[in-house]
């Protein structure tokens, strides 16, 4: 029946009484059934499909729309209450946020199809016409194909996104662990709160806990215990030499900064630096802060966290799941498996491009250096506070589970500063040991001072590289690390912003200029650190006189900006930046 009606015989009603079966024991249910075959038929059909697609690609328009208002109390979403945009133009984040909307229940979304056009194409591919035709176009194109189109298009989109968002995320964690160290600084830890009180921990310049101390310096404290906070924080910085203050830039942050701005008028050398605090607690609370503070209470950890992460970025954020550190972008709603996967990746890249001190990292810093896991990082640590500090790259060897293969992959990320041998605190390899000490013989090398640095820097390398028997990018490599021992990549990047003076929304004008952290970057901007309480944003129409297609291309985490505002929100106390400067600008 179903050959018959696309034949467009005559007088298909009176045929289809020729097909009647059990099930099928009217005309009418006859051409329905037939109808049926034909949308199956027509909805499978390769090319058709693949056509719709392209159509819906490059065409239709994703809608949404408010669904139900208390779903979303904090209007999150309210730009998406009456939203459409081409699906070639979707963004990743657009995508990721619509699709947060519809399954929390805020937002209904679909699309919208130029759906006379898809029906006239497929109605010229069947020149026989009729109304049975016509109605299993429809139905293939309404029921079957369009549905299972979009259903690919939101697919393919959020993966593009989920993909899109992993890959800046991962840029964002690498950039803000390679935030230089403040090396050499007694740090101050300030852990922000406003009944339970602030927690107060100091370092030295090791990391080492000095102190910890809980302080009432905000309202709803009394003024005697805000008095009382004064005199603590004042005797701490003189106690124990504090050079640095950390603030976390939690709840109570800005009341806290205005408190510590205005005790540090009386100590003219101690400045302090407003800290990313993001995965601070999670820490605190992990069975790897219970082991290194088992006496501490969670907030004392969190204090101390934030000072060291001023100190080393690195050597404390590997401590914390990237996941919580906060420098992406709905990243609860992509594929948790692949953001782990490439949020240890770039740790571990990171890790064993900087090196590690062995004599001072943590198992969970060691852990990320190649050849190395969880248990050998924690014999390592164990093995030097038995016998001391290591002095030659060879002692590892005597550590227990650390084989000769594992030896062979991480000796070189390994670093020994003041050992026995200058080489164990660069990235050569021991491997590579005999053919420095031949380049030494070769240019009458005995130590590395100024004239053997200009010895090597003047060296042929594919004369020299010849007479050795290794290659030339290995010599490129072996100079370069001889000539910076101990060299700290993350030295090339720009230290943090220290303050003394605090910022308030009230001060900031339209056009004025001021310097900034980068804290985040997304899709659509970057959120910077002025030094008021929340960060401003920098839309991605405000970073360049040219066009851009990622703000990634203009900042990254940790950069200094300078900026100028833009807009401010007085309702809302948001401030939006720009990096363009304009003629009023001053």
């Amino acid at each position: 029946m179903a050959r018959l009606i696309l034949q467009n015989v005559s007088d298909l009603e009176k045929q289809a009484e020729n097909f009647m079966t059990e099930g099928f024991d009217t005309a009418v249910s006859c051409l329905a059934g037939a109808v049926d075959i034909l949308v199956e038929a027509i909805s499978e059909n390769t090319k058709l499909r693949s056509w719709t697609y392209q159509e819906i690609l490059q065409n239709s328009v994703i809608v949404s729309e408010l669904k139900d208002a208390a779903a979303d109390e904090k209007l999150v979403f309210q730009i998406y209450y009456d939203f459409s945009e081409k699906v070639a133009k979707m963004q990743g984040y657009r995508t990721l946020a619509l699709n947060r909307g519809e399954k929390i229940g805020a937002l209904k979304v679909g699309f919208e199809h130029n759906l006379d056009k898809i029906l006239r194409f497929f109605a010229v591919r069947f020149p026989q016409k009729n109304a049975y035709i016509e109605e299993a176009i429809a139905q293939a194109v309404k029921k079957k194909i369009i549905p299972a189109m979009e259903r690919r298009v939101r697919t393919e989109l959020t993966e593009e996104a989920e993909e899109g968002a992993i890959k800046l995320f991962s840029e964002n964690l690498r950039n803000l662990i390679l935030v230089p160290p403040l090396k050499g600084k007694t740090v101050l830890g300030f852990d922000p709160a406003f009944r339970t009180g602030a927690k107060l921990a100091v370092v030295d310049q090791t990391g080492k806990l000095l102190t910890t101390q809980v302080i009432y310096p905000v309202k709803p404290a009394s003024n005697g215990q805000i008095a009382q906070a004064k005199k603590d924080l004042a005797d701490l910085l003189g106690q124990y030499d504090v050079e640095i203050i950390a603030i976390g830039n939690g709840t109570a942050s800005r009341e806290s900064e205005s408190f510590v701005a205005e005790i540090l008028t009386e100590f003219p050398d101690i400045s302090y630096v407003i800290v990313n605090e993001s995965g601070a607690s999670v820490y605190s609370a992990s069975e790897l802060a219970r082991h290194e503070f088992p006496d501490l209470t969670v907030e004392k950890r969190s204090a101390i966290s934030i000072a060291r992460r001023l100190q080393d970025p690195l050597a404390e954020l590997v401590k914390i799941d990237p996941k919580s550190i906060g420098v992406g972008q709905y990243q609860h709603d992509v594929n948790q498996k692949k953001l782990s996967e490439g949020l240890d990746f770039v740790l571990d890249t990171v890790v064993n491009q900087v090196g590690v001190n062995v004599n001072t990292a943590s198992p969970a810093l060691l852990a990320h250096v190649a050849g190395l896991n969880k248990t050998i990082s924690e014999n390592i640590v164990k093995y030097r506070e038995e016998n001391g500090a290591l002095k030659t790259r060879s002692q590892l060897k005597k550590v227990p589970r650390l084989g000769d293969k594992a030896f062979e992959q991480a000796a070189g990320f390994l670093r020994i500063p003041n050992g026995d041998n200058i080489l164990d605190n660069t990235g050569v390899h021991p491997e590579s040991y005999k053919a420095v000490e031949e380049l030494f013989d070769l240019l009458d090398i005995a130590i590395l001072d100024e004239a053997a640095q200009g010895r090597l820097q003047a060296v042929n390398v594919a004369e020299t590289a010849e007479k050795l028997g290794i290659g030339q990018e290995t010599l490129k490599d072996i100079i370069a690390d001889l000539l910076k021992p101990g060299r700290d990549l993350r030295d090339d990047f720009a230290a943090p912003v220290l303050r003394q003076d605090v910022l308030d929304f009230k001060d900031l004008q339209i056009g004025q200029k001021l310097e900034g952290v980068v804290r985040n970057v997304v899709d659509f901007g970057a959120f910077v650190d002025i030094g008021i309480h929340e960060d401003g944003l920098i839309h991605i129409s405000n970073m360049s006189k040219t066009f851009i297609k990622h703000p990634s291309q203009v900042v990254s985490v940790g950069d200094l900006v300078t900026v100028w505002v833009h807009k401010l929100d007085q309702s809302r106390e948001k401030v939006n930046l720009t990096l363009v400067a304009s003629r009023e600008s001053h």
